[in-house]
């Protein structure tokens, strides 16, 4: 029995990213038993990994309360193999086998992407790609919900405003890849988001047919989410952990970043594909923009977007 620690991202997609790590290291130890340590929004996408003891919910407290709290509720345990990527200090505090504790990047300043640097973290290579560990109640969710014909995916919100492509154009895109001549003609358009991303959806889905429309914003927990978006026949959407989340699943995944670095952050599979807003991406803008109510996307046209869509669906055809 090999037990082992995996201390991972408080965002689903940070978590996301990193599950092909976490893969990696439990297809190589044998009977391998473990206990993730994360988020409370990252948390339901463990609860399906195999040899799963406990999930441990960090709270975030003040002071630096979740990390003694983390610690009080690990230290009885001597771990084979202690895996933190949070760079915290309380897995020196541990007693491990081995352990592994995330540093920042070594590397001359060239942007890497989040996966290629988890795995180089263990030095693994090549990187391995993110996993979604679905359940069958999840599965039997999507198959409830989800209707028996292609469907278009989109997830028109993010995380945060300066993120997001405008309403009216997902909608545009909607009508013009499920249009008579669309390359998923006649096909269902299902919206994703959480509990607050209902406004936003429901402006892209007024401007849509309603008989072939699902709005699922906020009704879906993350492998419910997970498991429809696993059913999809293409996911177009903002930089975020649903995103992430569709590439993980295996859907023909396109992201649309700006001004977020998708050499970062951008969609990580075999069908994925990225279409940027302006110039080159500047991840030092980031804690500016966090309270911006202006999205950054504005100047992206319907036109490319709509390109590398037919692109990915032709792709997909052909393999």
């Amino acid at each position: 029995m090999t037990r082992i620690l995996f201390i991972t991202a408080t965002r689903i997609g940070d978590a996301i990213l990193s599950s092909g790590l976490l893969d990696h290291v439990l297809r190589t130890h044998p009977d391998p038993r473990v206990t993730i340590a994360c988020g409370p929004l990252a948390a339901p996408l463990f609860r399906a990994v195999p040899g799963l003891e406990r999930v441990i919910v960090m709270t975030k407290k003040k002071g630096g309360g979740h990390w003694f709290d983390l610690w009080r509720q690990t230290v009885t345990q001597r771990w084979d193999i202690v895996i933190d990527l949070r760079e915290s200090a309380t897995s020196w505090f541990l007693l491990a086998g081995k352990r592994h504790v995330k540093r920042n990047w070594p590397g001359d300043g060239a942007p890497v992407h989040r996966v290629e640097e988890a795995a180089a973290f263990l030095g693994i290579s090549p990187a391995p790609s993110p996993v979604l560990w679905l359940d069958d109640l999840a599965r039997a969710r999507a198959r409830a919900l989800m209707p028996d014909a292609p469907v278009l995916a989109l997830a028109p919100a993010a995380a945060a405003r300066f993120k997001e492509w405008a309403p009216e154009r997902f909608a545009g895109l909607a009508l013009a890849l499920t249009g008579p001549d669309g390359a998923l003609a006649g096909a269902h358009v299902a919206i994703f988001g959480g509990p607050g991303d209902k406004a936003t959806a429901r402006a892209v889905t007024s401007q849509l047919d309603p008989e072939r429309t699902h709005d699922f914003t906020g009704q879906l927990d993350v492998l419910e989410a997970g498991a429809c978006l696993s059913r999809a026949a293409l996911f177009v959407g903002n930089d975020s952990g649903l995103m992430h989340m569709a590439a993980a699943a295996g859907t023909p995944t396109l992201g649309l970043f700006g001004p977020t670095d998708e050499r970062v952050y951008g969609p990580w599979g075999r069908q994925t594909a990225t279409v940027r807003a302006g110039g080159q991406a500047d991840e030092r803008t980031r804690d500016r923009l966090k309270t911006s109510e202006t999205g950054l996307l504005a100047d992206l046209e319907l036109a490319p977007v709509l390109a590398a869509a037919d692109n990915l669906i032709r792709q997909e055809s052909a393999a």
